[in-house]
């Protein structure tokens, strides 16, 4: 039983997708898409920095 069948099935490559031609309405929703995804990672950023509020579990003191 020397035959090539056994194992895995590689995948079909797919075929590579064309550029697509955009339009300026086009290209100016992907930029304000770009800027917002921008303000949210620096918003994301910001917020990671430093504690919120308390200082978390306190401990009481008793052994």
């Amino acid at each position: 039983m020397s035959s090539k069948q056994g194992g895995k099935a590689k995948p079909l490559k797919q075929p590579k997708s064309e550029k697509k031609d955009y339009d300026e309405v086009d290209m100016a929703n992907i930029q304000k898409k770009k800027e917002e995804e921008k303000a949210l990672k620096e918003l994301r950023a910001k917020a990671q920095k430093g504690p919120i509020g308390g200082a978390g579990l306190k401990k009481s003191g008793k052994k």
